[in-house]
């Protein structure tokens, strides 16, 4: 008979998860979508829902059906020089260049900086991302015990804290549902949501940390490949629908806030003034305590996972040697601030988020479509010149590319960020079709 995990286990382990998934910006911005979507709020759930918990749930089922040890090893799948850039383009965007560095400086900026004068908040951050980044590598050093350090401690401590503003906000509610929808939110609340969901980069985490979750399952003496499937699957829907409650609960909680409050200019401004409604100067501790423990745990596990990585890919490496690097340079670009960070960002997330969807998926189907070189080439090769056209028309307006814009707003839902969806669906179905004559 097959070795199981008890419940209490798949319980750490999904907790786990999700304490690596839910950062500060999983705070931020379901509250901030709740205020724009107002009697809309609904319907923009279940669009960020798509990406904000679906997306993660396939790409770490994907991780298990497809028996990967690795991102790489699935990348593998299209060739390996594709491996190596897609794996390396992956750990560095959700690395030490852009996610990892944004949990020192949204920590800081929502927990440290309201208490900090504006002529000291360079200095002042400066020192708090020296002594964040030196506390998550102390933690990443001994990966064996991630499980321990976000599962047990960390992940707990966040929920109650958490669970605290969400009971008082729920039980003495700001408002209704009745404000008028922001932007987008008017004529395309789910496809609104849809593309938010982008920003929590967790359907890109969740190949990561899908590894995280196998080695965490091996370490507890599972080694069945079937099994370590199963139990892969089982932790994280045990994580994404933690993750769901949240997000909704959030989300109407930023739109209710609007009987009290006018409309922010982010998510986490709307946060602080929600904690300084019900807590008053209190609100501002419990607030930076949540956020420091929900970007310091996320922090812990995307330095051990860069190493991870890096080691694997290049087996000279040193792993200890890694993630010291991870955290020397996540220090340094921190210290650019937040809004300069979102700024070079989001061409790159625009460019790799249709790449990693379409890997997503195409792992979650592997058993209909299979694994052929073919299926994976082509529906790749589709995607990726719309990605580039998506990633190009988000750079900053001096780099933009007229031609390149006018090809662009051609494609279908482009102008949502989604013109790689038709072009990726006719890649797959070239590629099953020549993987198919391949056998005839």
């Amino acid at each position: 008979m097959d070795k199981k995990l008890s419940w209490r286990n798949s319980l750490f382990i999904g907790s786990m998860l999700f304490g690596l998934f839910f950062g500060a910006g999983n705070l931020i911005f379901p509250v901030f979508l709740g205020q724009q979507a107002g009697s809309h709020v609904g319907l923009a759930i279940s669009g960020f829902l798509i990406t904000g918990i679906g997306l993660p749930l396939l790409g770490v089922a994907g991780m298990g059906m497809t028996r990967s040890s690795s991102v790489f090893e699935l990348a593998e799948h299209v060739n390996k020089p594709f491996a190596y850039v897609f794996t390396i383009l992956l750990y560095l965007t959700i690395g030490p260049l852009f996610a990892t560095p944004r949990l020192a400086t949204t920590s800081f900026q929502m927990g440290i900086s309201p208490f900090v004068s504006s002529d000291n908040r360079r200095g002042f951050l400066i020192i708090f991302s020296i002594v964040f980044f030196i506390v998550a590598w102390l933690f990443a050093r001994k990966p064996s015990n991630i499980m321990t350090y976000v599962g047990k401690w960390l992940t707990p401590t966040f929920l109650i804290l958490l669970g605290i503003l969400i009971v008082v906000a729920l039980v003495k509610p700001m408002g209704n549902f009745s404000a008028t929808p922001q932007g987008m939110y008017k004529k395309s609340p789910v496809l609104t949501g849809f593309t938010e969901g982008y920003n929590t980069m967790d359907a890109l985490a969740s190949l990561v940390f899908g590894v995280v979750v196998i080695d965490a399952i091996k370490e507890l003496g599972i080694t069945k490949p079937v099994q370590i499937a199963k139990e892969t699957i089982k932790s994280g829907a045990i994580s994404i629908i933690l993750m769901g409650i949240l997000y909704s609960l959030l989300a109407i909680i930023g739109t209710m806030s609007l009987g009290k409050l006018s409309l922010a200019t982010n998510g986490g401004v709307t946060l602080a003034q929600i904690f300084k409604y019900y807590f008053g100067s209190v609100g501002s501790i419990l607030l930076a305590l949540i956020v420091i423990i929900a970007c310091l745990k996320t922090a812990i596990g995307l330095i051990s996972s860069f190493g991870d990585s890096m080691t694997e890919i290049f087996p000279k490496t040193n792993y200890q040697a890694m993630i010291a690097l991870a955290s020397v340079v996540s220090c340094v670009i921190a210290n650019l601030g937040l809004t300069k960070l979102i700024k070079y960002s989001t061409p790159v997330l625009m460019f790799i988020y249709p790449l990693a969807i379409v890997m997503i998926l195409l792992a979650v189907f592997s058993p209909i479509i299979g694994t052929s070189s073919k299926v994976y080439k082509t529906t790749l090769v589709f995607t990726i010149i719309p990605a580039v056209f998506s990633g190009m028309e988000n750079l900053p307006k001096g780099l933009q590319v007229r031609s390149i814009l006018s090809i662009n707003q051609v494609l279908p839902f482009s102008s949502m960020g989604l013109g790689w969806i038709i072009p990726a669906f006719l890649g797959l179905i070239i590629g099953y079709i020549l993987s198919k004559l391949d056998h005839v």
